[in-house]
This record gives C-alpha cells, sequence and structure tokens, in this order.
C-alpha cells in the first residue's frame, strides 16, 4: 500500500497555497538546542556504580510564520553513549561464532516536520502536518500518554513516542482535533489510525482523549488489530494545587488468524496478546510548594504519583515479578534556563525503590 502519490499531491498543494500568500508572511527563524544529562541507580542493584547514565545534545532550529511553522532537531550522543546497541554476527561455514561486532547510534533524525495552516474563519483554521514529530499529553514524570507509550517500559521523562505521519488539524477556538495516518516503513505497508481531541477550557480545566489502531497492518498483512482508547484530565483546585491522571483501555482482538502465513506481521508489543484486555491508569497530585517559603527555594514543583496496570505480570519475562501497582515522588527545580528533575520510584515491585536525575540546560 503506497502513499507516495498522495502525499506528493497533498505537499505540493501546501506548497502552492503558501508561496501564493507569502507576500503576507511574518518570518521568524530561530536556534534551538539543550544538552542533557541523566542517571538512574536501582537501590536493589548491588554494583555500586549507576545502573544507567549517558549525556546528549539536542540542537536544531525552528521556524514559524503566519501560515507555515517547522522544525528540524538532531540528537548527539557522545562517543561513548548511544541509543541503542547493534550488533553484528558473523559465523563460519559450520554456524560456529566467528566474531561479533557491536556499534552504537551517534546522530539521530530526532524531528523534523512541517506543518501548513489555513485561517478559515476569525475562529477555525485547518491544519496538514507532514514529517516526524512526538506526542506526549502526559504531566507525569513516569507515567501516562498510554495511547502510544510501550508499557513495559518506565523511567524517568520517557517520552520517546515519534511518529512518521501525516496529520490533518482543526482548530475550533480553544479544542484542536487532530486525526494522523502513521507508517513503520518506507511502502506504508505497516501503520496506524492516531485521532487526537485536546479540549481547553476557560476554567482551569484540559482534557484530553485519544484513539490509536494499526488499521494500516491489515489492509493487506495478516495481523492482529489492537485498539487503544485513552483520555487525560487536569485540574487546578487553586493555584499551584493541581489534580491530573489518565485511564486506557487497550485491547488486542482474539481473531482466529494464521500466524504462519507469509504476510503475518508481529504485534506492536509482546504483551499485545488476542483478547487480553490492559486498562492502564495513574493519577497524580502537584502540591503548592510555592506557598512554603522554605520549599520555594528548594523545588519549583513536587508531585506524587500513583499507577495500576491489571496483569502487568504478564508482560514480564519468566525471570521477573511485577506488581500492578506502582508509585513516584518527583521533585523539579527550574533554575534560570535549566531544569534539575528528581525521582524516587518503584521498579519491578512496589518495594523495590529506583533513583532518577535529569538536567537539562537549555541553550537557546
Amino acid at each position: 500500500m503506497k502513499y507516495g502519490i498522495l502525499s506528493a499531491a497533498i505537499l505540493a498543494t501546501g506548497v502552492a497555497a503558501y508561496a501564493a500568500d507569502a507576500a503576507s508572511v511574518t518570518d521568524n527563524m530561530t536556534l534551538k538546542g539543550n544538552v542533557q544529562t541523566q542517571v538512574t541507580k536501582s537501590i536493589n542493584d548491588h554494583d555500586n556504580n549507576f545502573s544507567s547514565g549517558w549525556i546528549r545534545a539536542n540542537v536544531g532550529g525552528q521556524y514559524k510564520s503566519d501560515n507555515l511553522d517547522g522544525t528540524i532537531m538532531l540528537r548527539i550522543f557522545a562517543p561513548e553513549f548511544g541509543n541503542k546497541n547493534v550488533t553484528d554476527v558473523k559465523t563460519d561455514e559450520n554456524g560456529n561464532v566467528k566474531a561479533t561486532k557491536s556499534a552504537q547510534d551517534k546522530i539521530l533524525a530526532d524531528l523534523y516536520w512541517a506543518n501548513y495552516k489555513w485561517k478559515v474563519t476569525d475562529i477555525d483554521q485547518v491544519n496538514l502536518k507532514i514529517g516526524r514529530w512526538k506526542t506526549d499529553w502526559s504531566q507525569s514524570t513516569h507515567y501516562g500518554t498510554y495511547i502510544d507509550k510501550d508499557l513495559t517500559k518506565r523511567g524517568l521523562w520517557m517520552r520517546d513516542y515519534s511518529h512518521n505521519a501525516i496529520e490533518l488539524g482543526w482548530k475550533h477556538q480553544n479544542n484542536q482535533l487532530n486525526a494522523m495516518l502513521a507508517t513503520k516503513d518506507g511502502n506504508a505497508n505497516q501503520g496506524y489510525l492516531r485521532v487526537e481531541d485536546d479540549m481547553k477550557f476557560t476554567f482551569p480545566l484540559e482534557v484530553k482523549a485519544a484513539y490509536r489502531g494499526n488499521l494500516i497492518d491489515v489492509v493487506q498483512n495478516t495481523a492482529y488489530l489492537t485498539h487503544r482508547v485513552a483520555a487525560y484530565a487536569s485540574y487546578s483546585i487553586i493555584p499551584n494545587l493541581r489534580l491530573y491522571g489518565e485511564y486506557a483501555c487497550i485491547y488486542t482482538q482474539d481473531d482466529d488468524i494464521n500466524t504462519k502465513a507469509p504476510n503475518y506481521i508481529a504485534p506492536e508489543s509482546k504483551y499485545f496478546q488476542p483478547g487480553i484486555y490492559y486498562q492502564p491508569t495513574y493519577v497524580g497530585l502537584e502540591l503548592p510548594v510555592r506557598l512554603v517559603p522554605v520549599m520555594n527555594v528548594l523545588l519549583s514543583n513536587l508531585m506524587v504519583e500513583g499507577e495500576y496496570i491489571n496483569d502487568r505480570q504478564i508482560m514480564a519475562d519468566s525471570k521477573a515479578e511485577m506488581d500492578d501497582w506502582a508509585w513516584t515522588v518527583a521533585l523539579v527545580r527550574n533554575i534560570g534556563k535549566s531544569k534539575l528533575q528528581f525521582s524516587v520510584y518503584s521498579e519491578n515491585e512496589v518495594s523495590d525503590v529506583g533513583l532518577a536525575f535529569r538536567l537539562t540546560s537549555t541553550i537557546k
């Protein structure tokens, strides 16, 4: 299933519309960048060193105008760090391993997108977005955005929910509705539909709801359909006292399909097993540290959060034990253009304590 011609036609239409109105555009091109350092430590880890750690830079540019926005960002790792390990295994004619070679990604094309905008009425605007970008609506340091997240992963600010996609959007006053078609390969033979509605109100309430399903996978492949529905809400009770949380339902259809078929593709995640419901949810409370003189000096934000995922053990391997419940206490301090983030949280089991620290220094 190829979308090349359709994508080219849509892009050409957007470029033409932009060029026609170029004279009225107010341009703004800015450099963006930051340096991030993160380390984690498991209390149950008997190693005296950190459990994990890295140092990386994010650098790129952002363009804004009346009818076109765009961003290109690169993620750069030092020679000793990398985004993932790639192992090259060589064997001889008898199948014996001769040598292994390990490499790491050093520079990643992290974000790149162009967003065309057209004003329809005084309160309505439509947009067309093409490229690769991230989606993250969670206010939590560890949990949320279940519409995209791999539930087997937990950790400080896990936000790599990236999409290679074409998206149509409609903004009506404070409401933004987006519908995305995303692909996982060059022929668009694998992918999904993602629809999100972002609702903001005049009073201190924010609500988001979304649906995601791997509908492109089944067009010409043999695959299980997984449906995800999620909703997020945040409400400020008084200034600096906020209650927030998210609920999701994830279900993989229990269809009778041939997993031995030549065009069979495996589910997105190993825990998307036929007929199993997951209902991840978390609730967080942001406390008004700004109202306490001593706390105001030490912290910008203090958040306490709890998460529940039914049957979390199904996602574990045979040697691991995982509790359905999890918790975290997060402390954030903003100092100029830098942000210090520290969390104490539970790992696989509620009694397993982990520590995580991240420093983000914004250059521009």
